[in-house]
């Protein structure tokens, strides 16, 4: 099959992983998240690949270059390419959101259970796509 169908939110509200990429195309990447209470994603910034957030569970703030906001289930943000950023779940259920980077940032198929996993472990896109 060409592409990915799948419903999203079921999808979202099940994962239990920090990190789990669903499908990885040449120009855009999915990944669902799970963030837990009084974790965040880690300031960064990435300088090519713009980046769209959508939460389906909880609530948190998100920072885009010095500019916090706050943020709930069903929010969206989109982080431009350079722009310094952060999202951290200030509540007190996990956070569940999936984001889409245009272009892919992480190999296909990664899945990293704890953030600390994913900090352990830090990759990036080698090209190879989902199909």
């Amino acid at each position: 099959m060409k592409g990915y169908v799948a419903d999203i939110e079921k999808l979202t509200l099940e994962n239990g992983d920090f990190r789990r990429v669903l499908y990885t195309g040449k120009n855009l990447q999915l990944v669902l998240m799970t963030i837990n209470p009084g974790e965040d994603i880690g300031e960064e910034v990435h300088e090519t690949h713009d980046q769209f957030f959508r939460i389906e569970a909880g609530t948190g703030e998100i920072i885009i270059d010095g500019v916090a906001s706050k943020v709930k289930d069903d929010d969206v943000m989109i982080v431009p390419a350079g722009a310094k950023h952060n999202l951290i779940n200030n509540g007190d259920v996990p956070l569940k959101l999936y984001t889409i980077y245009g272009p892919p940032e992480h190999k296909d198929g990664t899945v990293h259970t704890t953030k600390k996993e994913a900090m352990e472990n830090e990759e990036h896109f080698d090209g190879k796509t989902s199909e």
